[in-house]
């Protein structure tokens, strides 16, 4: 039988700039276990991007389509797997679809952004019997794994807490502000798009579960109201004349891959890449704390600030016997661009450092009694020090065996946002919330898993 004949077949929903990891993952290192017959979105200017860039890249011919045919295309085209990397509030719909039309699903995080359709999902798995992968590529990261292996290997004893600090800079957060994610019923907030990320790190590094979420936060920077009281007036929207005088300005002309991507593509759907941070309608937070309380005893300690002067995070995991401490700069300062304010965090320079702060990474071990100790951080190659192409790998070739188990299927997406749901509802109620109390279709998402193994 011939290679062609043995690839598995996908089809991508969503072509904005997240989708190009796999659309080159696919025509490059896993060409030989994977085939690409279909780009949607509901832009098809967006669409004709990646097609194009496509050809002149790979040299392959693919067809677009309109994601309103998808349950069509996969049967007509025999797609085995869809991968969404569309808006977060679309994710729920386009993979019952595709699991109701016979496919598999790799699916960006978050899962979902609610409850209710987080419920939709897991039941739709039970009833199928067809799988959904969430791709966590930060469990892949190498300090990241680092840590979960001195945690696996007892340095410090039983967990008792965790105190996790993530600072997202004027650059990077500021974006947040300016896209489809500064609506909540769009995105879930930063607790549920940016943070699952972080919810699955704690619940990978303690192989636990969260019970209690109580949280506290609000917009506090971003918006129109909070820019009125500081004095500053409102913009009609980053690309414009005199925007370079604006350091919060996303000028979409300032990149090519920006302007061909969204700004020349507006007149499909109406879509504004480059809103003002300052702006009316913004129902997302950009300053949260949460405490969390784990199902075998660990209680963790979360804060997430969205216009910090510098990116990055702290991780301290205290336990019976130590203290572990892991210290990560992303990018140093946010320095004004020659000629510009800052461009899209996706082709910025991560690269600036400072006397008193450079970007890198520290992991620290010390045990009780004794001095501390740096825990050596090996690096892969390519980006996020390899970690993309190992997930990759495990996403085309199928997972190996890992002592790490950082493959996520659907209960770790949906137990990555438990907290982030949980935690808006607490927002909302000021009072702690039993992630008991919350139907996200974990049990039955849990039975379709032990079936599947």
């Amino acid at each position: 039988m011939s290679t062609e004949n043995t690839r598995t077949r996908y089809a991508i929903i969503g072509m904005g700039s997240r989708c190009q990891m796999y659309i080159d993952a696919i025509h490059g290192p896993h060409a030989d276990v994977a085939e690409l017959v279909g780009l949607a979105d509901t832009n098809p200017g967006r669409a004709a991007y990646h097609q194009q860039r496509i050809a002149e890249v790979h040299g392959a011919e693919i067809a677009t389509f309109d994601p309103a045919e998808l349950t069509t295309r996969i049967q007509a085209e025999g797609i085995d797997r869809v991968i969404i990397t569309s808006p977060d509030f679309t994710h729920a719909d386009y993979i019952v679809e595709s699991l109701e039309a016979g496919a598999d699903v790799v699916v960006e995080k978050p899962l979902t952004v609610d409850a209710d359709s987080s419920a939709r999902i897991a039941r739709t798995v039970e009833a199928t019997g067809r799988e959904v992968i969430v791709t966590f590529n930060y469990r892949y990261s190498p300090r990241n794994t680092a840590l979960k292996a001195a945690i696996l290997d007892g340095k410090i004893g039983e967990v008792t807490s965790i105190d996790f600090t993530w600072v997202l800079d004027t650059v990077h957060g500021a974006d947040y502000f300016r896209r489809w994610h500064r609506n909540k019923k769009n995105s879930g907030g930063l607790l549920i798009h940016k943070a699952s990320h972080h919810f699955d790190l704690v619940n990978w590094w303690l192989a636990d579960v969260p019970a209690r979420v109580y949280a506290s936060g609000g917009l506090k920077f971003y918006g129109a109201e909070n820019a009125a009281a500081r004095g500053i007036a409102p913009a009609e929207r980053g690309t414009r004349e005199g925007s370079e005088q604006d350091p919060f300005a996303l000028d979409l002309r300032s990149d090519e891959k920006l302007q061909k991507l969204y700004l020349d593509n507006e007149h499909h759907d109406g879509y504004i890449r480059d809103q003002d941070v300052f702006g009316e309608g913004i129902t997302i937070e950009d300053n949260l704390a949460l405490i969390v309380d784990y199902a075998r005893g660990a209680v963790l300690n979360y804060s997430l600030n969205a216009h910090a002067p510098w990116e990055g995070y702290q991780v301290a995991v205290n336990g019976t016997e130590g203290r572990l401490e892991l210290e990560v700069v992303e990018r140093a300062a946010v320095l004004p661009a020659e000629g510009g304010a800052p461009v899209d965090p996706s082709v910025s320079d991560d690269g600036q450092s400072g006397a008193l702060r450079s970007k890198g990474e520290r992991l620290v071990l010390q045990r009780h009694w004794g001095e501390a100790q740096e825990i050596e951080i090996v690096q892969g190659e390519g980006s996020h020090g390899g970690g993309d192409g190992l997930l990759l790998a495990d996403i085309f070739n199928g997972p190996g065996e890992d002592p790490y188990k950082r493959p996520a299927g659907l209960v770790d997406g949906i137990q990555a946002i438990i907290v982030g749901v949980c935690g808006n509802t607490s927002l909302e109620s000021g009072g702690p919330v039993r992630a008991a109390d919350v139907d996200l279709g974990l049990s039955e998402a849990a039975g379709a898993a032990a079936v599947a193994n």
